[in-house]
């Protein structure tokens, strides 16, 4: 199941986010897929938020997996871009996918071999030619619990 939304704002890239922290539980994946500033990160802002994380929310680029341990439940912020060449069995994927936290992990086609079957991917594209904040996200559910997560917080 997909569906597809256009946004013009970081606001409103940040409130969906903040909406789909209320049906978050630990274990639950979401990939964030797009190019650089399409809005991952602000995307995590508003998911974090949702999530009652008080704490700022850094692109993970340099270090590869950020963890955010105040809110509801804990939140594990990945950027695997640089893991391109490989490498994403060294950093224990599995011990967070298995954990006891929420998973985003951005560029997910590195670590592609080491995701479970059930995720939700959001694919974030940039359209400039509408506005410097215009964003279509497709939203794109790999399980029945997601596929109802997009119905809830899309609908």
């Amino acid at each position: 199941m997909s569906k597809t939304i256009t946004v013009d704002s970081a606001e409103q890239t940040m409130s969906i986010g903040q909406k789909l922290a209320d049906f978050l539980q630990p274990r639950d994946l979401i990939l964030l897929d797009g190019d650089l500033g399409a809005g991952k990160t602000t995307f995590t802002k508003g998911l974090a938020k949702g999530l009652g994380i008080t704490r700022p929310i850094k692109s993970p680029t340099f270090t590869i997996i950020r963890e955010y341990q105040d809110g509801r439940i804990p939140l594990y912020h990945m950027d695997v871009y640089r893991l391109e060449e490989g490498g994403g069995d060294d950093l224990g994927l599995e011990e967070y996918f298995n954990g006891d936290g929420v998973n985003v992990v951005e560029w997910s086609k590195f670590v592609a071999d080491e995701l479970p079957n059930q995720y939700l991917r959001i694919i974030f594209k940039r359209d400039d030619s509408q506005g410097d904040n215009v964003r279509t996200l497709t939203f794109e559910a790999k399980g029945d619990r997601f596929e109802k997560m997009i119905s809830e917080v899309l609908d």
